[in-house]
């Protein structure tokens, strides 16, 4: 019995995994109530009116749900999705092919759309407003502009830095919506569904203790109880416990409220190097040797969130209750 659970585990990788975990409706999705009922309003009116759902901006740091949002947008609208990353599109041709694909009514979802070129936004204007494309063919003396009409269809666009996106490109979004940590009893909810889904019971303090250590992010708290599945199994236990979660968090060096080493090394930085800050952000990225945008992506949103970490005009600061989780002692400036 041992060996077929683990042969089943085994053939089944992390992607395949998060294709599995990830909700379809609306009423699965766990955690932000506010969002999720007002897009469902906008999505029964739509279908009421037999239209193409209005173009949706997500926005919030990662892992919170913007992609499960947009899979659940084309699933309750009984539609296809068709996935891009702002990244991905380099051409206008790129684009272009995406939307002539498009049948009526389908959901466009562009992950990081803040990284697609302002000249390929301009592409994007048109096709959302009027559902037509304008692309200019032909070599430069003989060239011709060429408009081709386009099918109603929904562009759900994802970002984690809403205010990168140009305003005509934010303007053109009819339901703009941001997304926010998640509570502790949501985390705890979605870790025992996911449990479920995994066929890997979970005792409820194992589930409410690895969701105090997920940085209220259900992306982490799933990778988390992935690892802490493979402990168990390790162990030949038949359910994930409060001493396997804790040992096997503690293992991975994520301690009680979620702070991995970078995150530490990150304050300690600051503490070490430049007295508590003020501190710029490129200098504290060349101090720790992280890129600025995943700093400021990745980590800063939650050491904002639990208070240890202050954004100045002057730069980054630690606070007090920096020094009290980290147990250090503040030295006089």
């Amino acid at each position: 019995m041992k060996e077929n659970v683990i042969k089943n585990y085994e053939l089944v990788d992390d992607n395949v995994l998060d294709n599995t975990i990830r909700p379809e409706c609306i009423e699965e999705y766990i955690g932000q109530s506010d969002v999720k009922e007002n897009i469902k309003v906008f999505m029964d009116a739509a279908k009421m009116r037999n239209e193409a759902l209005d173009h949706v901006l997500l926005y919030g740091p990662p892992g919170l749900g913007k992609t499960t949002l947009a899979f659940i947008i084309a699933h309750e609208m009984g539609t296809n999705i068709k996935t891009a990353s702002g990244p991905s599109i380099e051409k206008t041709g790129d684009l272009a092919a995406i939307l002539s694909s498009l049948e009526p009514g389908d959901v466009l979802f562009i992950d990081e759309i803040h990284r697609m070129p302002r000249y390929i936004e301009e592409i994007l204007y048109p096709a959302m407003e009027d559902f037509s494309l304008d692309i200019i063919v032909g070599s430069e003396g003989n060239s011709r502009n060429i408009k081709i009409d386009l099918p109603p269809f929904t562009l759900v666009g994802a970002t984690t830095r809403a205010g990168d996106l140009s305003s005509p490109l934010r303007d053109r979004f009819g339901i703009v919506s941001k997304l926010q940590f998640y509570t502790v009893e949501e985390l705890t909810d979605i870790v025992k569904r996911t449990s479920r889904v995994l066929e890997m019971p979970i005792t409820e303090d194992a589930a409410v203790e690895l969701a105090k250590r997920s940085r209220g992010t259900p992306r982490i708290a799933n990778r988390l109880f992935r690892r802490v599945r493979d402990f168990a199994m390790v162990k030949n236990s038949k359910e994930i416990t409060l001493d396997i979660t804790e040992e096997a968090l503690d293992r991975l060096k994520v301690d009680k409220i979620g702070l991995d080493n970078t995150d530490r090394e990150l304050l300690l930085a600051i503490i070490n190097r430049f007295n508590g800050g003020p501190v710029g952000i490129e200098a504290l990225s060349s101090s720790i040797g992280e890129e600025v945008t995943t700093i400021e992506d990745v980590y800063e949103p939650y050491l904002l969130q639990i208070g240890l970490l202050k954004r100045t005009a002057r730069g980054r600061v630690v606070t007090d209750k920096a020094y009290e989780v980290l147990g250090v002692t503040k030295s006089k400036k």
